[in-house]
């Protein structure tokens, strides 16, 4: 090509100028026309073989003359096709991610989201992967009482179980195993008020005390007051050397025999202040934690009313379309405390961000600081995958997984933060969403009100009962449960989202929704309460399988 302009140039510059013209063709001088003549000649021959040459470099099908073989105009017709469809999806692909940078499009507060196929096991685990275990620490009718008589044993042991429903529950399965390890008689606990919960349950206005004593009857002594000869039960609460103060989370066996046992045989009797998580889970016999299993599984039972309401709602959950329908129950966990406490940041208006801040700061303020350093900290939280799922990003999971927008879900929250804006995306994907109030009558739940544990106590069950249980982020409620149903032969799924893997994917605007549903689902595979083997430092509660249960 340099050629070519370069022989055009001298060809104009040789013609250009009339004079030059006339000594051109004077007799005087030599005839050099027929010399540009030939040098012209030279010239196209070889543009002519260039070209020739580069036609034939790209387009090598064409034969060396100008004419054109049919066959191969077709063949270069139809890769030049390829080419170019290649191009506009590559094109129609890059405008896409550019234009919805999100996984499901969003429209105002609805989200629309790919059809996923619904996959066989969607309700229930695998059958041959849940049949190689079974429970077995329910009590057994050849077991023989090793009990001493009341007066022999070395005293009593006194507590109080602080917190929520759930909290409550494990630490009376801890005195229970406690006072196994100190040989002594455990005063049926006391269930305290707390700033939260606000709450004045006793424990007779929850669970079946007879059903209690008499099933444990053969492992721990448990009596229903503090015994007559104590006069000043007060005394109890408030005298320090009534209280066994300090003790270690998570404590061994032997910290109960070494610092504990010598104060009961002295006093006579004792309470353990404060009792949340002080029992650890492989630093005791495996006797004692099945024991604790026992009393969790067993010996705890639910008064008959609060069973058959549960009964009643569950009932009504499989049968809101007229015809059988498996549930699932969703725990979702995005009360303003549970935000606040997380200190990750979500999405929201720049009131909403302001008001929380504040709300935090008065709340939290050892740990709030003066804010700096919590945008860090949030960023690291949800990379950790330890901040929870809101309702939108649950909905989008679960369509990923299969559920279809017909899928009945039974919702145990409290107030959610934000609100309906807030529930929204998930109502709006799963229309068939409903709560205990919405399921039964007014009338039917006021008995319940009096005490907020028996509301959570019919969550509790419903969850439990439910085709499949899904949890949005931790806590004592969705341990037991799951727990629970493992207990039960791991039947029942009981979902955990990965939510590190998650938020990664949310925070990728240019993942597509195919790789999503596939990274979601291949994750989720062993996340569904499968038997899971224990180990250091596992918790008992969410998973009972090496203590509690045994091969088939």
């Amino acid at each position: 090509m340099v050629e070519l302009r370069h022989s055009s140039s001298l060809g104009n510059r040789a013609t250009s100028s009339p004079m030059k013209r006339d000594e051109d063709s004077s007799p005087l001088v030599p005839d050099r026309q027929s010399e540009d003549h030939d040098d012209r000649d030279r010239h196209s021959i070889r543009d002519r073989s260039y070209s020739r040459l580069t036609f034939q470099s790209l387009c090598p099908y064409f034969g060396d003359d100008s004419r054109v073989s049919p066959y191969n105009s077709k063949i270069s017709l139809f890769l030049v096709f390829l080419v170019v469809a290649a191009g506009l999806i590559a094109v129609i692909s890059i405008v896409r991610r550019l234009n919805s940078p999100y996984l499901c499009e969003k429209d105002g507060i609805t989200l629309h989201c790919p059809p996923v196929k619904e996959r066989p096991s969607l309700w229930e685990n695998p059958y041959s992967a849940t049949t190689s275990w079974k429970p077995c620490a329910e009590l057994r009718d050849s077991e023989i009482s090793d009990l001493p008589p009341e007066n022999e044993t070395n005293g009593y042991v006194f507590i109080h179980a602080e917190g929520g429903l759930n909290q409550q529950r494990i630490a009376i399965c801890n005195a229970v195993a406690v006072a196994k390890i100190l040989n002594a008689t455990l005063i049926l606990p006391v269930l305290k008020q707390d700033q939260i919960w606000k709450d004045q349950t006793k424990f007779e206005d929850i669970f079946d005390v007879d059903h209690f004593i008499n099933y444990l009857k053969n492992d721990v002594r448990v009596v229903r007051d503090i015994p007559d000869w104590f006069t000043d039960k007060s005394e109890l609460f408030t005298s320090i050397r009534r209280t066994v103060k300090n003790i270690p989370k998570y404590a061994p066996a032997q910290f109960y025999i070494d610092n504990v046992l010598p104060r009961i045989k002295e006093k006579k009797i004792m309470a353990l202040k404060p009792f949340v998580d002080r029992l650890g889970y492989d630093n005791v016999p495996s006797e004692i934690n099945r024991l604790r299993c026992r009393v969790n599984y067993h010996a705890l039972k639910f008064l008959p009313d609060i069973e058959h309401m549960a009964d009643v709602l569950a009932s009504r959950m499989r049968s809101r379309t007229n015809s059988s329908n498996p549930y699932m129950a969703l725990h979702l966990r995005f009360e303003k405390g549970m935000v606040g406490l997380s200190f990750c940041d979500f999405v929201g208006t720049r009131e909403e961000k302001v008001k929380m801040a504040e709300y935090r700061k008065k709340e939290w303020p050892r740990r709030y600081k003066n804010g700096s350093h919590l945008w860090q900290l949030a960023l690291q939280k949800r990379k950790e995958g330890r901040c929870p799922l809101e309702p939108g990003e649950v909905a989008v999971i679960l369509r990923a997984m299969g559920y279809p927008k017909e899928t009945q879900i039974y919702v145990a929250s409290g107030q959610v933060y934000g609100g309906q804006n807030r529930m929204a995306p998930l109502r709006n994907m799963f229309p068939n969403l409903v709560t205990k109030e919405e399921l039964a009558t007014k009338e039917e739940l006021d008995s319940f009100r009096k005490h907020v544990t028996s509301l959570a106590a019919l969550d509790f069950l419903v969850c439990l009962k439910s085709d499949v249980f899904v949890m949005t982020h931790g806590g004592n409620f969705a341990k037991l449960i799951i727990g629970a149903r493992r207990y039960l032969g791991h039947r029942l799924k009981s979902i955990k989202p990965d939510k590190g893997l998650m938020s990664k994917s949310f925070g990728d605007p240019y993942m597509g929704w195919a790789p999503f549903v596939e990274d979601v689902v291949v994750t989720h595979q062993t996340r569904t309460g499968l038997p899971e083997e224990t180990f250091p430092n596992y918790d008992l509660w969410e998973n009972p399988l090496t203590p509690c249960m045994c091969r088939a």
